[in-house]
């Protein structure tokens, strides 16, 4: 049933009954029930007494049954308990000489909520430096009161949600955190290693260890998310040659004859010796692979390559995707139809290519569908690519399409977010970034029930996603939580209400399909000079900003196409 009512029926078995004794009525019997409603709820595997007030009850008998039928009371009080959650409905019904009367309730038997604790890394421990400390910041789903306890080597020693750490000796220390509410509670236990330096182990990592390039061109291998370096020195080879050695952790590599290079980085401290080798494909020189537009050629994009959202209250909603090939094809599908495709928070992202070259004819060559309005912009960073190899495939160099804050003090261009699989359901997702901030993308159960989050097609427990963050400028203008505010950027960016290169004075009130509009002359080089490109292939938008607005959620990019804007001039 869909809604709850109180019927009360009274059969009178007589309009009137006369004792053999005295002239007396007998009167059927009456319910009131205690709770007004005629709704109870009940936590599953509890017991709730259900003890209406009678009238006229004498020597009554009395029956409670299921809709099924089922016989749960002949007593004027009902304990009721099931270990399933669900809606039981009851009819009580009491009946004496006089006549009987009924009644409907109901009884929502909940699921139990204790908490559900994330702590993304403890799985595998933490490592840290001696005369370090180590903020602990747990996430922990609950929707009652909690209480927190934390020790280390089974000693307490904090009652709050977040503890720090010092690692003042070195050693192994067993870390526990208990949580408990009324329904259950929950705990996690993990090991902080305190090292000294010639301890601890070092790290590096690579985004890509092969490259293609045209001729003549300028690229820039670099070492990234170095922990753990101390004194180190870094030396970089050419094909067994020493090309830079230094602090410097990273080589601009130019192409300047075609052939496949051998590019190798060895990292020395004074505790240990790391190399990584990469491999550069210089390709012929640009134009070599173009491929002209002709009549056929269709004005958007043909092909997803891929699609990697962050996490975020579109994500797994209303679709399944269990691989990265069926996220691309969802999302081909939905933009086929000039419907939204949902890039999550922060670095979500979508890779796209056409069936012909992109010219670059010094103005604006593509435009990007997304649903801006006035006083909503969620920006997205445009990345354009040339197939250099002509193999295809998105696999050569991104160049950034430089925007209004291209170059700003607060624009961060290295910029690395890694979210956490959620430990249970209907949670949120917790992330870390490169600059030692925490925070979650908050479940909003109130508006996307999917259970999770997270990407479905990913199958680690977490992922990092890079790239040009911009400042945030979200705020509630309402200054109670009920009136959110993202303005726009001036231009360069997708899904944003620019008054430059949206080219219309539309407010697009309804939040309808628009286009931002963006030029190829536009692209830089990682050191920000213009990339000079005569054409492109391939296009990534990606979340530009790390925020969220209250009950509106995370700031998050949508796309709903990307197509050649030199077939519509």
């Amino acid at each position: 049933m869909s809604r709850i009512y109180i019927l009360i029926m009274t059969v009178v078995t007589g309009a009137v009954l006369f004792s053999c004794r005295e002239d007396i009525a007998l009167t059927a019997p009456g319910i009131v029930l205690d709770s007004e409603s005629g709704i109870y709820t009940v936590k599953a595997g509890r017991t709730i007494t259900i003890a209406p007030s009678y009238t006229n009850a004498e020597g009554a008998e009395f029956s409670w049954t299921l809709e099924s039928g089922e016989e749960l009371s002949g007593a004027p009080v009902l304990e009721f308990m099931r270990e399933e959650s669900g809606r039981y409905y009851i009819v009580l019904t009491v009946t004496n000489d006089g006549g009987s009367a009924s009644v409907q309730l109901r009884i929502d038997v909940l699921e139990l909520t204790p908490p559900t604790i994330s702590l993304p890394g403890a799985e595998d421990g933490f490592v840290i430096l001696q005369g370090t400390s180590l903020e602990l910041r747990p996430t922990v789903a609950s929707s009652l009161e909690t209480s927190y306890a934390w020790s280390v080597d089974g000693s307490k020693v904090s009652t709050e949600p977040v503890y720090t750490f010092v690692g003042d000796e070195t050693g192994d220390y067993i870390l526990r955190l208990e949580t408990v509410n009324e329904d259950g509670s929950d705990a996690v236990q993990f090991t902080v290693s305190v090292k000294s330096p010639e301890e601890v182990d070092f790290f590096w990592s690579f985004s890509q260890t092969e490259y293609n390039m045209s001729l003549g061109r300028r690229i820039q291998l670099r070492i990234q998310d170095v922990r753990n370096a101390f004194d180190a020195v870094y030396t970089w080879y050419v094909d067994g040659s020493q090309v830079q050695t230094g602090e410097r952790t990273d080589y601009v590599f130019t192409g300047s004859e075609e052939g496949q290079y051998e590019v190798r980085v060895v990292m020395e401290n004074a505790y240990l010796t790391a190399s990584q080798t990469l491999v550069v494909n210089v390709c012929p020189p640009e134009g070599t692979y173009r491929r002209p537009g002709s009549s056929a050629s269709g004005a958007s994009v043909n092909k997803v390559y891929e699609f990697l959202p962050a996490p975020g209250q579109f994500v797994n909603e209303y679709y399944t995707a269990v691989t990265m090939e069926e996220a691309c094809r969802y999302a081909e599908g939905r933009m086929a139809q000039t419907q939204y495709v949902s890039l999550g928070g922060f670095g979500g992202y979508i890779v796209a290519g056409f069936d012909h070259s992109v010219e670059n004819d010094g103005d604006y060559n593509i435009a990007i569908t997304g649903n801006a309005f006035d006083g909503s912009s969620e920006p997205g960073i445009v990345w354009v690519m040339q197939d250099e190899n002509g193999d295809g495939l998105p696999n050569d160099t991104w160049y950034e399409l430089k925007g209004s804050e291209y170059g700003k003090a607060e624009t961060d261009r290295d910029y690395a977010v890694t979210y956490y699989r959620p430990e249970a359901p209907s949670m949120s997702v917790t992330w870390t970034d490169n600059r030692g901030n925490t925070g979650t993308v908050e479940y909003l159960g109130a508006f996307h029930r999917q259970e999770y989050y997270y990407p479905a097609w990913v199958e680690e427990d977490s992922y990092t996603l890079r790239g040009t963050c911009l400042k945030a400028r979200n705020y509630d203008a309402s200054g109670n939580g009920t009136y959110w505010v993202n303005p726009a950027y001036d231009w360069g960016y997708a899904d944003n209400f620019s008054s430059i290169d949206r080219l219309t004075d539309d407010d697009n009130y309804n939040a309808s399909p628009a286009d931002n509009h963006f030029r190829i002359s536009d692209a830089v080089t990682f050191d920000g000079r213009p990339a000079g490109l005569a054409y492109i292939d391939f296009v990534k938008v990606q979340v530009g900003v790390n925020a969220s607005s209250g009950w509106l959620g995370e700031i998050s990019t949508e796309i709903f196409d990307i197509k050649d804007f030199n077939l519509s001039k």
